[in-house]
């Protein structure tokens, strides 16, 4: 038997959490085919077949946790069968109806809602490959593998699209009376009607490792947040202009937040204090500029860096940055796209903040918060008008930044953005 072994996914990581096994137990499996997925407390990875067989003995399932080095299934030497490499290595006469078991194969359901007898003349309807996690829920909940969108790999339907489907949508399906036991990790406690049940999961290894950076963040630094607000009405005009051309030019459209991350360029120039790191006794000031942006991925918040914003244009900035959203949503950021990072930039705003502290992520020593866009009356040249204003907010270590280094940072961004010439003409 070929063992399948938790490999070394990063430094300092001693342990993950079986994301979802990407074969069901009898699949044959060729060498090197991505196998299971892994969460860290980085990033997802996908680990390989260490050899072709069938897939047999899985010892973890979905949810658990796993050492490194430990044995977590096996695999049984063999040849690809005659019917194909998908083909599943029978262990017992076929049933004369599909069944879904734990550890069964994906069951595959037709795209199309028409159940009824196919003809003979029509093509074939496509398959949907649905995890068993996934149908379990679907059974409980009285849904169709067809209306539910399939984002995992290979066209997967994983149980996480099924609870996206069921709080998007403004009438779900009344929950249908448990058949099934619970997913392997978690456990569901009813404790009166059908509608108030209490599903209790254990945390995932992102969430883990973010609860543990907040709390060692606010028990190690001291932080302190200043405010300021900013007009956005210079750089929405710019915007504006721009966007279209901008985005035929280069393929990505022109958001705001490569302003912010060029301004912050600028003002860190101005105050290496903000861009250094405390280490020990010692203060590491850099003249290089990573840039970390804070993004609300599949399974909690990521901080993917943006390496030498210093030498990136605008394009190159907005790209990099829809590369790691797409990349988050799919739960596929390596641990080396989050490591590093000498400054943070999160923006609350796209989910409706009106004003935050964000909390500084060690070792930096300083992170900007944005916030939604808001028309208000200000005073203008003596005047009140309206204008789309955002709150502005730095959180910063006080052990490494004075107050006045902070505040003059803060109106350093306010003023590059009300006036975005000064990006181009460095002064």
């Amino acid at each position: 038997m070929i063992e399948v072994k938790v490999p070394t996914v990063g430094e300092s990581i001693t342990e993950v959490q079986i994301n979802q096994w990407l074969k069901s137990e009898g699949d044959w499996v060729a060498q090197d085919e991505d196998l299971v997925e892994l969460e860290t407390e980085k990033a997802s990875v996908q680990i390989p077949a260490p050899g072709s067989g069938y897939l047999r003995n899985i010892r973890k399932q979905e949810e658990e946790f796993a050492e490194v080095g430990e044995l977590i299934a096996e695999i049984e030497p063999a040849e690809a069968p005659a019917g194909g490499p998908t083909e599943k290595q029978p262990q017992a006469p076929a049933p004369s109806q599909p069944q879904d078991q734990d550890g069964d194969e994906p069951s595959k359901t037709p795209v199309a809602a028409n159940r009824s007898p196919p003809d003979s003349e029509a093509p074939p309807v496509p398959l949907q490959k649905v995890m068993p996690a996934a149908q379990r829920l679907l059974d409980e909940l009285g849904l169709v593998a067809s209306a539910v969108t399939a984002t995992g790999p290979g066209g997967r339907l994983l149980k996480e699209d099924v609870l996206t489907h069921v709080r998007r949508s403004t009438q779900p399906a009344a929950p249908a009376p448990l058949t099934h036991p619970p997913a392997m990790g978690a456990s569901l406690l009813t404790t009166g009607p059908s509608d108030r049940g209490e599903e209790v999961k254990p945390m995932s290894m992102i969430r883990r490792t973010i609860a543990a950076r907040l709390v060692q963040a606010q028990q190690t630094a001291a932080l302190l947040t200043t405010f300021n607000e900013v007009n956005m009405q210079p750089v929405m005009d710019l915007r504006n202009k721009y966007r279209d051309t901008f985005q035929q030019k280069h393929g990505v459209k022109l958001g705001f937040m490569s302003f912010f991350a060029k301004a912050a360029v600028e003002g860190l120039r101005r105050f290496p204090a903000v861009n250094a790191e405390l280490r020990g006794n010692s203060l590491v000031y850099r003249d290089y500029y990573d840039i970390g942006i804070a993004i609300g991925g599949g399974k909690g918040l990521v901080v993917p860096v943006l390496r030498n914003v210093e030498k990136l244009g605008f394009a190159a900035i907005e790209r990099s940055i829809a590369e790691y959203a797409q990349a988050a949503s799919a739960n596929q950021l390596q641990p080396s796209d989050l490591e590093g990072g000498t400054f943070t930039i999160s923006n609350g705003g796209i989910y409706g903040s009106l004003l935050s502290t964000p909390i500084v992520n060690p070792p930096q020593s300083g992170i900007l918060g944005l916030h939604s866009i808001q028309e208000r009356p200000i005073a203008e040249n003596g005047q009140v008008v309206i204008r789309p204003m955002m709150y502005l907010a730095l959180t910063y270590d006080h052990r490494v930044i004075d107050g006045r280094e902070a505040v003059t940072f803060l109106r350093t961004i306010k003023e590059v953005v009300e006036d975005p010439a000064r990006l181009f003409l460095e002064v």
